[in-house]
């Protein structure tokens, strides 16, 4: 059975996250810099097959746009031309980071790694991915 991969995305950092063959538990993949996400895409892709990437989608409390979603989208778009035999759906972030953040503490992770915004970026991407697989 094919994985699903999904992607947290920010202007300097992505964090990634993918599910197990059986899409049964999702698993922090990598944080990487966001200008080096297609080359790390295409390399996975190549090397495992994916059939679903899920991209968080940033939104404020009132279902408006945030400051960055246009910048997502426009990855987005890129990724759907990269990839074309691959559906790519967007999900909503809105809270993963917190959720991350939280999770880290309730790990009784040290402050000074709570600190780490790339862990953060994975985790979150994580969290997505969980609550998708719980919804579907």
């Amino acid at each position: 059975m094919p994985r699903i991969l999904c992607i947290d995305y920010g202007l300097k950092r992505t964090g990634i996250a993918v599910t197990d063959p059986l899409q049964i538990i999702a698993t922090g993949l990598i944080t990487i810099g966001s200008s080096k996400l297609i080359p790390f895409l295409k390399e996975y892709c190549n090397k495992e097959n994916v059939e679903l990437i899920l991209i968080g989608e940033p939104k404020n409390l009132d279902d408006s746009d945030t400051h960055a979603t246009a910048l997502v989208k426009q990855m987005a778009e890129k990724v759907r031309k990269e990839f074309p035999s691959i559906d790519i759906k967007m999900v909503d972030e809105r809270f993963s980071s917190k959720m991350a953040s939280r999770a880290m503490i309730d790990m009784g992770m040290k402050k000074k790694k709570r600190q780490n915004k790339a862990l953060v970026d994975e985790i979150a991407a994580t969290i997505m991915l969980q609550d998708y697989l719980a919804g579907r």
